[in-house]
């Protein structure tokens, strides 16, 4: 089986074609960073126009490389949300008529579900896992217990970190995007200068938050300006710090409550989206697992961001158990993996508990 997969949830214009056998024969991913870094962060009328440009010119560009044409494909799976709605539409509406012209089956991708599954793509791993999402519109922890039921464990009920490191990167004047720019400046910076605090720490429950990290970082800044080199460094390695002593505590609890929700212990930890790149990160989750004897996955790093080879596995996953979408298929800006899971807390209520939730 042979499935082309499309991903334009956001600011990344992505096709690749994908093996049931795992082989990636093709994996083409066009960033549109440049575009949006004069804005400090991406613009959705300018991530859209960019899908609409480059987005046919990609898909024959997978193709080729796949050495495959239209007729010779099993199926066609594009991500319809959550994401940027512009960019969805442009994404889902190119699938739907590859779909229609060539009599293919159509799958709507749930762009979390994409990373969910992504380490089943590179590596043996079986069901249930718990999963830890970490990108720059998510922070998530699941129970991931087949295709298509995931079991919510907790969630940011403000900003999701990518989010976070893309806000303090600009407070600190080091640019977008902001995870890349905050972990390079932390290298040098000491982490225990300034005290940041840690929202939600040592709390019931596995939900995150990081609104009031990100406001505390502010005041010092202000207080210091204008800040000089070492204090940048310095600033943003309490902060990565703060966000890993965060993510740390949180995901040892749910890897107790995961294996009391399972009685017994998940099969492993994933670490996926973006964030997941984050070279402090990772080693500090790779410290926790080895500490709880927990089996660590974590994917390549070029599979962690926006790709469309994620997507064109889930395709694949969701075939096998004869999963298909019909043409009338809509795109979801919102769109949560766990429907059943109830909102978080503070949800649509102002104040420190996230009116964003």
């Amino acid at each position: 089986m042979n499935v082309l997969g499309i991903e334009t949830s956001c600011d990344e214009t992505a096709a690749a074609v994908v093996a049931s056998d795992k082989t990636i024969r093709s994996n083409v991913v066009l960033s549109q960073v440049d575009k949006h870094r004069l804005f400090g962060g991406v613009v959705p009328e300018i991530a859209a126009r960019a899908h609409v440009e480059h987005l046919d010119r990609l898909i024959a560009e997978a193709l080729e490389r796949a050495g495959l044409s239209f007729r010779e494909l099993d199926g066609v799976a594009a991500t319809a949300g959550p994401g940027l709605i512009g960019a969805l539409i442009v994404g889902l509406v190119t699938a739907k008529a590859i779909a229609a012209a060539h009599r293919l089956p159509l799958v709507a991708v749930n762009h979390l579900e994409g990373h969910a599954l992504s380490a089943r793509l590179v590596e043996p791993l079986d069901f249930p896992y718990l999963l830890l999402l970490v990108s720059g519109g998510h922070c998530q922890l699941l129970i991931v217990e087949d295709v298509g039921r995931y079991r919510r464990l907790g969630t940011t009920i403000d900003d999701a970190v990518g989010e976070a490191f893309d806000k303090a990167a600009r407070l600190l004047g080091l640019g977008y995007p902001g995870g890349p720019a905050i972990e390079h400046a932390a290298r040098t910076g000491n982490p225990a200068r300034y005290d940041l605090p840690r929202p939600l720490l040592g709390r019931p429950g596995c939900d995150f938050s990081f609104s009031g990290l990100k406001t505390a970082l502010r005041h010092h800044v202000e207080a210091l300006a204008p800040l000089d080199e070492r204090s940048c460094a310095d600033l943003a390695a309490s902060f990565q710090a703060a966000i890993g002593d965060v993510l740390i505590e949180r995901t040892r609890g749910a890897l107790a409550l995961a294996a009391q929700r399972l009685r017994r212990a998940p099969e492993a930890l994933v670490v996926a989206g973006g964030v997941a790149a984050n070279a402090h990160l990772r080693a500090r989750i790779a410290k926790l697992c080895a500490e709880r004897g927990v089996r660590l996955v974590l994917p390549p790093l070029w599979l962690c961001t926006d790709n469309g080879a994620m997507i064109a596995w889930a395709g694949i996953e969701r075939l096998y158990l004869g999963l298909t979408d019909p043409l009338s298929v809509a795109p979801r800006a919102r769109w949560p993996l766990d429907e059943a899971a109830p909102p978080p807390a503070g949800v649509g209520r102002p104040g420190r508990l996230g009116a964003r939730a």
